[in-house]
């Protein structure tokens, strides 16, 4: 155990706090069960070890682990934390949960045994931390964690911090914000600079490696991740890495669904399952309707890149414009409101707002008696009306 405690603070030391993703705020850290779930890149790790390294920097009753740590192939988590609890432990933090077989049945197990000790985790967005023997819906506060938004790489890259505004807010204030803004910086170059490597912090190991590094990264989450949580054979990833080279050489891709369980060879039913385990894993996202019924329900009406990076990683030659503005706007809105498919427009977002996204020259001609219904426009430092700049959605989170 010494050891995991000199890999600790050698974390803690070498942890930087001067940028934190938005998430951090909205967490409840007194909650004695708290999970962050997030695709890989995004962050969670630093995450865990800013806030420790502010609140217990040297405090000997918190630990840090990580459960791919060679120690958990000899050791059982149960037994480890049992032991830190005997010598004064408060405060566990456990990262790759989902490399840890029983990681769920245990840490159930550690919960309901140390009714006074707190316990973080982290884990992968496929990870389904409401299923199983261990199902801890019952206890624990959950939180995912999302790609950094324009406004947060513009905080890590320039370092100049703005708020974040909700959609109302931003809708009906978007003059004034956009000018406050642009007061500060040149939002069309940094948005052109975000399109390509904004959306996951490691971008500041190497720029120019960066969408290979991504490929990488979406690689380990198919051949790792996905056989790990979801059972699925080593020999069907092929499949799953079938399905998002057809859906990323045509975006937003429109299924037919008989058609592509087909080119993929697979039945309708796997295919939903691949579909959904892929929209989990952070790789694609999927535009459904939000009218009733299960067909519906379950059947997406497009299928989209998992952000704009993933967009530039996967694509063949340089992605066409109006896919990257789509892409983008789906991907700012999602992590706090439902956005789903309409045939007046490109998106209806909370049941209410239907948003038509283009160039400079969009009209309204195909939104024009829709209530609640916006332009937003690619291009522009600043709208007017309900014409919106496309880069402002970037300041939602």
């Amino acid at each position: 155990m010494e050891r995991l405690y000199d890999v600790y603070h050698r974390l803690l030391s070498n942890t930087n706090v001067v940028f934190k993703r938005f998430i951090r705020e909205e967490i409840d850290w007194n909650d004695r069960l708290i999970a962050l779930m997030g695709s890989r890149g995004v962050g969670k790790t630093t995450l865990m070890l800013q806030y420790l390294k502010e609140n217990y920097p040297k405090d000997n009753d918190v630990l840090y682990v990580s459960l791919d740590d060679i120690y958990f192939s000899n050791h059982k988590l149960v037994e480890f934390a049992g032991d830190f609890y005997n010598h004064g432990g408060k405060i566990l933090f456990l990262d790759e949960v989902h490399k840890y077989p029983s990681w769920s049945v245990e840490i159930k197990n550690l919960y309901d045994s140390y009714q006074d000790m707190k316990i973080v985790f982290s884990g992968s967005s496929v990870l389904d931390i409401y299923k199983g023997r261990g199902d801890l819906s019952r206890r624990v506060s959950a939180y995912f964690v999302p790609e950094m938004s324009l406004r947060e790489y513009i905080e890590l890259e320039y370092g100049i911090g703005f708020p974040s505004f909700s959609l109302e807010t931003l809708l009906s204030d978007h003059i004034s914000i956009s000018r406050d803004i642009c007061e500060k910086l040149k939002p069309l170059a940094v948005f052109k600079e975000y399109l390509i490597n904004g959306c996951y912090p490691f971008y500041k190991e190497s720029k120019q490696r960066y969408l290979e590094r991504l490929q990488q990264v979406i690689n380990t989450v198919l051949e790792t991740d996905v056989p790990i949580t979801q059972g699925v054979e080593y020999k069907n990833i092929i499949k799953l890495k079938s399905l998002i080279e057809i859906i990323s050489s045509n975006v937003p891709f429109v299924p037919n669904m008989s058609k592509l369980a087909a080119m993929v060879e697979v039945d309708r039913k796997t295919l939903y399952h691949y579909l959904e385990i892929l929209e989990r894993a952070g790789i694609i996202l999927l535009l459904k309707s939000g009218k009733a019924g299960l067909s519906r329900m379950r059947k997406p009406e497009k299928i989209f890149p998992g952000n704009v990076n993933i967009l530039n990683a996967l694509a063949d030659e340089k992605p066409d414009r109006g896919n990257l503005r789509e892409t983008f706007v789906f991907q700012q809105l999602k992590p706090k409101y439902k956005v789903n498919y309409t045939d007046r427009g490109d998106f209806l977002v909370a049941g209410k707002y239907t948003f038509e996204v283009g160039g400079k020259n969009k009209s309204f001609d195909q939104i024009n008696d829709v209530p609640s219904s916006f332009l937003v426009i690619d291009n522009v430092e600043s709208g007017r009306g309900n014409r919106i700049p496309l880069w402002l959605f970037g300041f939602l989170y």
